[in-house]
């Protein structure tokens, strides 16, 4: 059987590994072919709630495979490794979406690759032979060091890349100029840290690039440049679409958020009243909160905004296509800006983006933060855009 790999390390990169294996599924002869399901209309009875923490590893246990049980996805012969993070609501979150693929057909292998003295190089030892035995290999995360240490011990001769988020644009961009792999919102300097994984980086972006043995393929519903020779394959949430909904559309509007405060970008002051003008003017009344944003942060919205704060236990894109959900969803710039209208074609829900104003940026932001936002705001042709104020 073909033994396809995915290495994810986050719910959005198991979910775009999800719609990857159902657009491939789709392209392959009938025995192959995904089996027509029944859209799921059951209410998320759990969506506002926040999943608790995960102290045995996932719902398979530490480095346990489950098989697959028979599901439309069965027979492209994937298993997902799942290497696992370490916060709580990302663990929660991935364990869901781990029984969503297992239900699939898909089998999932769950490595606590970061716990514990060792976990490096025994995730290393346990990963290798499949890694030398699979046909391709499908990335969630080019920029994580886990991964870049993994392709560059066993560099696969087929390559696939889904998308964590907005993160797959500067992949590709930096990817097609030659440059080092660096997430957007990090500053230029290089530390210490930078400067001994370097070598890493560097052999981890040539594995990472098309060549005379190796092919590459970006899974994506983000708009890119690829390099010459790389495969752009579009993500238009079909798997979603079929696999939930349609949603119940409630009056009102609902803001999702974001983690620009969290990852340095924008003043938490200026982030707080953008939220406070953007539900008032909108008429909003719950927050879909980011799975990275701090309970600090969050409770100070609830406590000044009057939002209801909802820490969603699935990817955004489920919890809107099973619903319920506003008829106007209002995001800063982020990669729902792009995937919630694919997922939720045919509703009638608009998806609106606001951007970020200059002076909401920090003063050690990177250099790059302004202009990268507002090209993921720009380029989001199927959202409207807002004025703020």
């Amino acid at each position: 059987m073909t033994s396809r790999l995915a290495f994810v390390e986050s719910p959005v990169q198991l979910l775009n590994v999800l719609e990857w294996a159902h657009t491939t599924a789709a392209s392959v002869p009938p025995r192959l072919a995904a089996v027509p399901r029944q859209p799921d209309r059951r209410e998320p009875a759990a969506a506002g709630r926040a999943p608790a923490a995960d102290p045995t590893g996932g719902p398979t246990g530490p480095g346990a495979t489950a098989a697959p049980g028979g599901g439309p996805l069965s027979g492209l012969g994937l298993t997902v490794v799942v290497l696992s993070p370490t916060d709580p609501m990302s663990r929660g979150q991935l364990r869901r979406m781990a029984q969503l693929a297992r239900e699939e057909g898909v089998a999932v292998k769950w490595q606590d690759a970061r716990q514990g003295r060792g976990a490096v190089a025994r995730t290393l030892r346990e990963l290798a032979g499949p890694l030398r035995a699979a046909e391709r290999v499908i990335v969630g995360d080019p920029f994580s060091r886990y991964v870049q240490l993994l392709l560059g011990l066993f560099g696969p001769r087929r390559v696939t890349v889904v998308d964590d988020g907005t993160a797959t644009m500067e992949f590709a961009a930096q990817l097609a100029r030659g440059e080092r792999l660096v997430r957007w919102h990090r500053r230029g300097a290089r530390g210490p840290r930078e400067l001994v994984l370097a070598p890493v980086t560097s052999l981890a972006r040539r594995k990472l690039a098309p060549g005379r043995r190796r092919t590459v393929e970006i899974f994506t519903s983000l708009p890119v440049q690829p390099p010459p020779g790389t495969t752009v394959t579009a993500n238009d949430f079909s798997w979603t679409r079929a696999r939930f909904g349609p949603p119940r559309i409630t009056r009102g509007s609902d803001l999702v958020g974001t983690s620009l405060v969290e990852t340095g970008v924008v003043d938490p002051d200026e982030y707080l009243r953008a939220v406070t003008v953007l539900a008032r003017t909108h008429g909003a009344t719950r927050y879909f909160a980011h799975r990275r944003e701090s309970a600090e942060k969050l409770h100070r919205i609830a406590v000044e905004t009057g939002l209801e704060v909802v820490r969603p236990d699935l990817p955004l894109e489920l919890i809107a296509r099973r619903g319920p959900i506003g008829r106007t969803v209002v995001s800063f710039p982020s990669t729902v800006v792009h995937t919630l209208p694919l997922a939720l074609t045919g509703t009638g829900v608009k998806v609106a983006v606001c951007e970020i104003a200059p002076e909401w940026l920090r003063e050690n932001a990177s250099p790059r933060a302004q202009g990268f936002l507002a090209g993921v705001a720009g380029t989001a042709t199927l959202t409207e855009r807002l004025e703020f104020g």
